[in-house]
């Protein structure tokens, strides 16, 4: 026989369950968010910088030394950034699947 106490009770599981999921999922975006965040600021603060000794060079091969460092310490950190931003994503959809398979919860 049916029991409405029994449909509270699974009710009530799978809202806690949802609620967790959600929070979850909450955290790891705001992660990347944050990350992603920060990867902005530093790059346009870097960017300035740029700006800031190129106006500062005296000849063009000291210019093109300053443009050839940024480039190169640029690639550097979008690599090392997208390999951290990459590892979130990946943490969140394994958190994802993870809340997705039976008996998991």
């Amino acid at each position: 026989m049916f029991k409405f106490e029994d449909f509270e009770s699974y009710r009530k599981a799978q809202f806690e369950q949802t609620v967790a999921s959600a929070t979850s999922v909450q955290k790891g975006v705001q992660a990347i968010a944050s990350v992603c965040g920060d990867y902005a600021k530093k790059s346009f603060e870097d960017t300035r910088s740029l700006v800031e000794r190129l106006s500062s060079v005296k000849s063009f091969d000291k210019a093109i030394e300053v443009q050839s460092d940024f480039v190169r310490s640029s690639y550097e950190t979008y690599v090392a950034e997208a390999q951290k931003i990459a590892g979130l994503y990946n943490e969140l959809g394994s958190a994802i699947i993870a809340r997705l398979q039976p008996g998991s919860h």
